[in-house]
């Protein structure tokens, strides 16, 4: 069975980004060639991301659609025609879920944002955390993890460091 996997950068206090959705504070400081990023993703052949964090891409990439050599789902509650890069989803998230994991692959990417992770965790479809923590505190933000009546409860997998940064990877016991 496929992992569903949450792998994300979050500032020391627990912020994904700002509260008007920078992520400039992840760029001050020193990491080590790109923290990991090429290596997890070829490990994936899927990512699933909620619409208001693809609507931030969109506005935020220049170039090519960053995951277009990847299954790429966007969930939603509207109904929108699908691109060449991305297929918009606005069923079940539990059942369209638990179909990709159970299908031949690779991992499955949680991309974000924070309203799509805590319908996974309450869910507890996340199988396992790849948490990059930057040496900065922001102060308030969007938390990666909103309040909710959910508990995870997690293996230390292993840790890394990139120059400033700490990779802390989870699984989730189930």
């Amino acid at each position: 069975m496929r992992k569903l996997v949450l792998f994300i950068a979050m500032s020391l206090d627990g912020y994904i980004a700002t509260k008007d959705e920078s992520l400039d504070w992840l760029f001050n400081s020193e990491g080590e060639g790109d923290n990991g990023y090429l290596e997890f993703y070829d490990t994936v052949d899927t990512v699933l991301i909620g619409k208001k964090t693809y609507d931030w891409i969109m506005k935020h990439e220049t170039g090519d659609f960053p995951y277009n050599n990847k299954d790429c789902y966007v969930f939603t509650r509207s109904l929108i025609e699908d691109t060449e890069d991305v297929s918009f989803i606005n069923e079940d998230i539990v059942s369209f879920t638990n179909q990709l994991k159970n299908q031949k692959g690779k991992n499955i990417w949680i991309v974000g944002g924070g309203e799509l992770l805590q319908s996974f965790v309450e869910e507890k479809l996340v199988d396992e955390i790849i948490l990059t923590v930057a040496p900065t505190v922001i102060g308030n933000g969007i938390p990666l993890f909103k309040e909710g009546d959910y508990q995870l409860d997690l293996s230390l997998k292993g840790t890394r460091n990139f120059n400033q940064f700490v990779e802390l990877h989870y699984t989730v016991k189930k």
